[in-house]
């Protein structure tokens, strides 16, 4: 292994009203405090992903649409990833599904951690998502961060800054990047 883990911090809501954003930009900022992993923000809302239409997933069958070629060149770049990710009707976000279905070879063997916002803080979105990441042979890790009740409303609807609720979210924060860096060490000496 001749370099650090290269972790994707993905912003997974697409509306132009979304919270992730601000969530990620907080994120990046305590994430890039450490120096045994390196950062990079992704965008799904900067990738024109269609809809998943290919003859099969790209395990079974190379892709054909140059958008989905694009994504998962961006994806391969990475050791291990972060998803910041809200809650839609008890779920994880639909751009999030298809960015997840319009790769495969590129998700696979590398670990993937969740920083969820919502009422429950994403809770029900993270384990679905969690559930897509093993069937596309990830490492999900146990610790999230969840943003939820009291904390969400005061920095969502009443806008106050993140870092009124940081001494709220630090530990967790701090404990499940702690699990992506093992992870992503572990499958990168796996993967060589």
């Amino acid at each position: 292994m001749n370099h650090q883990p290269k972790i994707a911090v993905i912003i997974s809501s697409t509306r132009d009203a979304r919270f992730g954003a601000r969530a990620a930009d907080w994120l990046m900022g305590f994430a890039c405090q450490r120096s045994d992993m390196d950062f990079e923000l992704v965008d799904l809302k900067t990738f024109d992903l269609p809809l998943f239409n290919e003859k099969a997933s790209n395990l079974w069958a190379p892709s054909e649409d140059p958008r989905a070629i694009a994504w998962q060149q961006k994806i391969a770049e990475f050791d291990g990833y972060v998803v910041v990710t809200a809650e839609y009707n008890h779920s994880l976000t639909g751009a999030l599904k298809n960015a997840f279905d319009q790769a495969y070879v590129e998700w696979k063997h590398k670990p993937i951690g969740f920083f969820g916002y919502g009422g429950v803080g994403a809770a029900r979105a993270i384990e679905h998502a969690r559930l897509i990441a093993v069937e596309l042979h990830m490492v999900p890790v146990r610790t999230a961060t969840h943003i939820a009740g009291g904390d969400f409303f005061s920095v969502v609807m009443k806008g106050e800054p993140m870092e009124s609720i940081a001494g709220h979210i630090e530990g967790s924060t701090t404990e499940m990047l702690d699990q992506v860096a093992w992870w992503a060490k572990a499958t990168m000496a796996a993967r060589a």
